[in-house]
């Protein structure tokens, strides 16, 4: 009887590591990138940003749309915005800012209740911006050297630290691996990656997600270890769809 026991133990136990083994091995495998949607199925996505993804610095019709915007438009009806104020606000219920120029008070005020009634905004938030630009500094089309947050990212819980030492990192993003380029550090009270890249907070009924890089989205230039970039920018965006 004793033995009938002990045989039966030791193939429960052999069971239970070849079921916490396949386990770990699927949490180590990288995750697939989003699937194109139908263009009847895809939700609309508004867009503030100050960086140049859907125009080029010259503003000419040749070569057009950055990796970055032809990636979201994979999976989503992009939607350009120039304020976050309640009428263009009330075109959809996701938001992708992609280090947006400084937004007025009022317009921040909106923000907030936007989101606190249910909205989802994925920010990209650069205390030490990168991206090459061929505009003097001072050109108001230029974009600004550091995310210029005037009390939302405290508002929200958090604060965002400019990086100690400059150049790129190989971070974490929506369970990919991305190549960030002098990303910042987020502290505060949201769910924050081990990296301190990424916030994920829940204001009232939405959510907004933070991460402390938009160089990230300039792939063409950070080259090959960027190949998952925007994969884990759409799976950010994803998370944010999901109840």
């Amino acid at each position: 009887m004793i033995r009938a026991r002990t045989r039966a133990f030791l193939i429960l136990a052999g069971a239970l590591v070849t079921a916490l083994a396949a386990a770990a091995a699927l949490s180590l495998r990288p995750p697939s990138p989003l699937p194109p949607r139908p263009p009847g199925q895809r939700p609309a996505l508004l867009l503030l940003t100050s960086l140049p993804l859907v125009f080029g610095e010259d503003f000419s019709i040749r070569g057009n749309g950055s990796p970055a915007l032809k990636a979201l438009q994979s999976r989503y009806r992009v939607v350009p915005i120039s304020v976050a104020d309640p009428p263009e606000l009330g075109k959809a219920r996701l938001l992708l800012m992609a280090h947006p120029l400084a937004q007025p008070a009022e317009d921040l005020v909106a923000l907030d209740s936007w989101v606190r009634g249910g909205g989802r905004v994925l920010l990209l938030a650069d205390p030490m911006l990168e991206w090459p630009s061929k505009r003097p500094l001072g050109d108001l089309l230029r974009p600004p050297p550091m995310f210029m947050d005037t009390g939302l990212l405290a508002h929200w819980g958090l604060r965002l630290d400019a990086p100690h030492q400059r150049g790129p990192k190989a971070q974490k993003l929506g369970g990919f691996d991305v190549l960030t380029d002098s990303p910042g550090k987020l502290f505060g009270r949201c769910s924050i990656s081990a990296d301190r890249l990424v916030a994920h907070c829940r204001i009232g009924r939405g959510r907004a997600t933070i991460v402390g890089d938009a160089d990230l989205l300039d792939t063409t230039a950070l080259g090959t270890d960027a190949k998952h970039n925007l994969d884990g920018l759409l799976e950010e965006l994803a998370d944010l769809e999901r109840p």
